[in-house]
């Protein structure tokens, strides 16, 4: 198993490329974050772990790149940084796992291993459907160009939807998964939600993207307008 390592201070990543080496897998080294991406878009990795505060280019911005780039190599993000917003930031970028320094090998070494078995599928964090973008990250919701203002249950309802692109989703699933307090809730109020996003991110643009299923639920398509 082959893993980058993308880290500046000298100390640590030899540490980390002998404590790694020492566990079996086959480790390169970057110092800086351009290196980082430049490698990592030469070799195919079964797992980066990313340093966020590097020279040249931070572990935010690889990250990011890589994920616009399509590609869904599993991230660690090592860093000092503990605060839960830096955590929070990582991961909304498409970082996959996050360990704060100092730390253990043993933790390091299993959740490597954990990555390496979900593998490299898709796991944008941006959500497309056609010109439909949706960041959970920063809540934006973008529809050819133009942001498009949603209510939080809005927004949810729309995330929803989009994870589930091209599927069927009953009244049921939604009130689910995306309602606390679906438990004391009329079923309608999903129909509510949904002429609600109906008027917003398509009547506006001329799109049919929220199509009813009758009798099933709800499925969200790109649209051909």
């Amino acid at each position: 198993m082959r893993v980058l390592i993308v880290e500046d201070h000298p100390t640590l990543g030899r540490a980390l490329v002998h404590g790694l080496t020492t566990e079996g897998f086959a480790v390169d080294l970057a110092a800086d974050g351009e290196e980082g991406l430049h490698k990592a878009g030469e070799t195919a990795y079964d797992a980066i772990v990313l340093d966020i505060m590097l020279p040249r280019l931070n572990g935010y911005d690889v990250c990011r790149r890589l994920r616009a780039a399509e590609d869904w190599t599993p991230v660690l993000m090592l860093t000092a940084k503990d605060g839960e917003y830096d955590e929070a930031d990582g991961l909304d970028l498409g970082a996959d796992d996050y360990l704060t320094k100092p730390f253990s090998y043993v933790v390091l070494t299993a959740r490597l291993h954990a990555l390496i078995r979900r593998g490299r599928s898709p796991r944008p964090a941006i959500l497309r459907v056609g010109d439909l973008f949706l960041d959970p990250g920063s809540r934006a919701c973008v529809r050819a160009g133009t942001p498009v203002k949603l209510t939080t249950r809005e927004f949810s309802l729309l995330e929803y939807l989009a994870r589930h692109q091209g599927q069927v989703v009953s009244k049921q699933e939604i009130l689910t998964h995306v309602w606390v307090e679906h438990f004391d809730l009329d079923p309608n109020v999903v129909e509510v939600y949904i002429g609600y996003l109906r008027r917003k991110i398509d009547t506006p643009f001329g799109a049919r993207s929220i199509e009813t299923v009758r009798g099933a639920g709800y499925r969200l398509a790109a649209s051909d307008r």
